[in-house]
């Protein structure tokens, strides 16, 4: 039996996208910015995929930038505000962004640029409270990310969004994990950028988009033809949108059934693991994304009793998950992510992740509680074993 559980990793292109490519691809496949009938073809397709990415956040579909996935659509909220200033500014992130927010952050810092990272509770949840204090005169961007992709975590946008609108302050948030999976609305949220991919709604890899609110501007990253109105030069991957446009409409259509449906499995998964000794959920129980399920080991040992042991072990037996820590040249470091939300270092190597998708079945979830208590049992007994 093969179960994939890592849906937070990628997801499976659905057919229906993989149509829309095939599409574009035999039909559509001249340079959209041509004005002869083939390129206008191609820009026909790139219009529609546009406008049903816009729908998935009811957005004008001229707010929507069109980029290569997540990261690029984060770097380019960030660092596009950045640009336009002479001098360095101050900015404020959580300390649980993905590396997309935080790794163009730490290269501001060697700029000069200000940063404060807002700590976070045991449950990964930032205190709106500790954003009014940061706040400065100086602070021209927010990024507060909405849905944790390691320990599923789902942050009060709303409100903080609110409070840096208040003070003057650009807010964005990375909505990569939430879109497709619960309802968002940036005419009623108070974001000035939202981040989005494709790979993670069903959607190839390769394409991303970032909402940016009318009035907001940007300096581009990348230089050249001028395309998606000159925020991303570049001939665009027409194929590749399509099908990100039509795992977007789709998405929306079925949101209202598939992510009740996520939520019985995940408190199902959590309910048949919640008496595992050693075995502690991570991040907040109910503000959480609807697919995700996380946990530590309170008995880790760091080096053969961890997160990426475990992802191994359960892929022998058929099941896709995946570990928080990171591993470099062989040695296993721990997660920023749990580190910052007060685990030690050793527990922190320990964090594992199960998320569920559209094939994912009770008896996938039955089945994977099964495996994961035979190999945590197992694992327990080859670490005292090795201790004798």
């Amino acid at each position: 039996m093969q179960i994939y559980l890592d849906y937070s990793a990628t997801t499976p292109t659905r057919p229906e996208a993989i149509a829309a490519m095939q599409q574009a691809l035999t039909e559509q496949w001249g340079n959209p910015s041509s004005l002869h009938a083939w390129g206008q073809r191609a820009a026909t397709a790139l219009e529609r995929a546009r406008v049903q990415v816009a729908r998935l956040i009811n957005a004008p579909s001229e707010a929507i930038v069109f980029t290569s996935g997540g990261t690029e659509a984060d770097n380019l909220a960030i660092l596009g505000v950045a640009r336009q200033y002479t001098t360095p500014q101050h900015l404020i992130i959580s300390s649980v962004e993905h590396s997309a927010i935080a790794e163009s952050v730490r290269w501001l810092e060697q700029w000069g640029w200000q940063v404060t990272r807002l700590p976070v509770d045991r449950q990964g949840r930032v205190h709106p409270l500790d954003l009014k204090t940061a706040l400065r005169a100086n602070t021209v961007l927010v990024s507060i990310i909405y849905g944790q992709s390691e320990v599923g975590t789902l942050q009060p946008i709303a409100t903080l969004g609110a409070i840096a609108r208040d003070h003057g302050a650009l807010f964005h948030t990375d909505a990569v994990q939430v879109a497709g999976r619960l309802p968002l609305d940036v005419q009623q949220l108070p974001v000035d950028l939202l981040s989005i991919s494709s790979h993670k709604i069903y959607g190839p890899q390769g394409a991303g988009a970032l909402y940016i609110r009318s009035g907001v501007e940007l300096v581009p990253l990348i230089s050249g033809g001028g395309q998606e109105a000159g925020l991303r030069s570049g001939t665009q991957a027409v194929a590749t949108i399509a099908g990100f446009g039509v795992a977007a409409e789709l998405a929306a259509q079925e949101m209202g059934t598939e992510t009740p449906r996520l939520v019985t499995l995940r408190d199902r998964l959590f309910e048949q693991l919640k008496d595992v000794p050693g075995l502690l959920p991570t991040g907040d129980r109910w503000n959480r994304l609807p697919h995700h399920v996380s946990f530590c080991l309170q008995d880790a040992d760091g080096d053969s009793l961890n997160g990426k042991a475990l992802v191994r072990q359960m892929n022998l037996a058929g099941i896709g998950i995946s570990a928080g820590a990171a591993c470099r040249s062989g040695k296993v470091t721990p997660s920023p992510v749990l580190q910052a939300m007060g685990y030690s270092d050793r527990v922190a190597k320990s964090g594992i992740r199960l998320t569920l998708g559209r094939d994912t079945t009770e008896a996938d979830i039955d089945w994977t509680a099964m495996v994961l208590k035979q190999v945590l049992e197992r694992s327990r007994l080859q670490f005292a074993l090795s201790r004798l």
